[in-house]
């Protein structure tokens, strides 16, 4: 009996997994309007039934997508940070790495998430603490990367000011391919951010 409730909850975590993964890419290709239950279990191929055994409501599937979708790009962001090489290339390369986490299919889905919120006040409140604590996890991994020491005056602002420039990057990639125009301004600011840390690294 034991061997048998293995596989089954194999399964079940399988299954959860493909929901999630479903509600990720429906958020970020259909807004909150276009990724109902349904939708989400026809692109997950399993039925309505099983979707809402793990998911009761939308709502627990959206909350659920968002900590999937924080744990992944945490985990993505961890292998991207360790292939950033040491060198003069360091601060293009992390740039160019906190670029990409908001650029991605995740992001675009958190997007609408984060959208929907603002007009709805319960899911704001779940919402705002999952958002502030990717913040968090972002901000420190870019102030580990680039080796600033938030103790000087104006390196908190610095490293915040990166983050939202690759913010408002990955807002503009939204609607158009915009690679070609974030890959200029990512050397660019690379290059602004290089002279500025010399300051903020102590030096």
């Amino acid at each position: 009996m034991g061997s048998d409730r293995e596989p089954r909850q194999e399964r079940s975590r399988a299954t959860r997994s493909r929901l999630l993964e479903a509600a990720v890419t429906c958020l970020a290709e259909r807004g909150t309007t276009g990724a109902t239950v349904g939708a989400v279990a026809k692109r997950a191929g399993v039925s309505r039934g099983a979707a809402q055994h793990h998911f009761p409501t939308r709502e627990d599937l959206f909350l659920a997508a968002l900590t999937h979708m924080l744990d992944t790009r945490s985990a993505e962001l961890e292998q991207s940070a360790a292939s950033v090489p040491d060198g003069s290339g360091r601060t293009e390369a992390v740039v160019s790495v906190v670029t990409e986490a908001f650029s991605s299919v995740e992001f675009q889905a958190a997007l609408q998430l984060w959208a929907a919120a603002a007009s709805d006040p319960t899911l704001r409140t779940h919402i705002v603490p999952m958002e502030e604590r990717i913040g968090r996890e972002i901000h420190r991994a870019t102030v580990e990367l680039l080796g600033v020491d938030e103790s000087v005056p104006g390196a908190r602002e610095t490293v915040q000011a990166t983050l939202d420039l690759a913010r408002g990057l990955g807002l503009a990639h939204l609607l158009t391919d915009d690679t070609a125009r974030r890959r200029r301004i990512v050397q660019q600011w690379a290059r602004m951010l290089e002279r500025e840390l010399h300051h903020c690294r102590g030096a």
